[in-house]
């Protein structure tokens, strides 16, 4: 007969949940190692969460030239694309019959 497994206390349960927060599991070699996780603000990398909120005097601030440089690539493809209205399509017939009802 086998020893049954004991519950956790509400202590241990707390130390595995914040172990599990803050530790992440990876296999090398064949072995579980445990590596700490990525810092992450609202579930999403730090990098990713200033790429998406910061604006442009806070990046020269903080000397993120190459995040300030991408972010201005962005604002000039943004502004292209709203310049850009292609021409509507014309209805050649459409138009004919327009024609005809001027009295000129």
């Amino acid at each position: 007969m086998t020893k049954r497994k004991r519950k956790l206390t509400p202590a241990e349960k707390a130390e595995k949940k914040r172990r599990q927060r803050e530790y992440m599991t990876i296999f090398v070699n064949g072995k579980q190692k445990r590596v700490k996780r990525e810092p992450t603000i609202d579930g999403i990398p730090v990098d990713e969460f200033i790429r998406r909120n910061a604006d442009p005097i806070w990046l020269l601030q903080n000397e993120m030239y190459e995040e300030l440089h991408q972010w201005e690539q962005e604002q000039q493809q943004e502004e292209e694309q709203e310049d850009y209205q292609p021409e509507p399509a014309r209805d050649f017939k459409k138009a004919a019959r327009l024609d005809d009802d001027l009295p000129f």
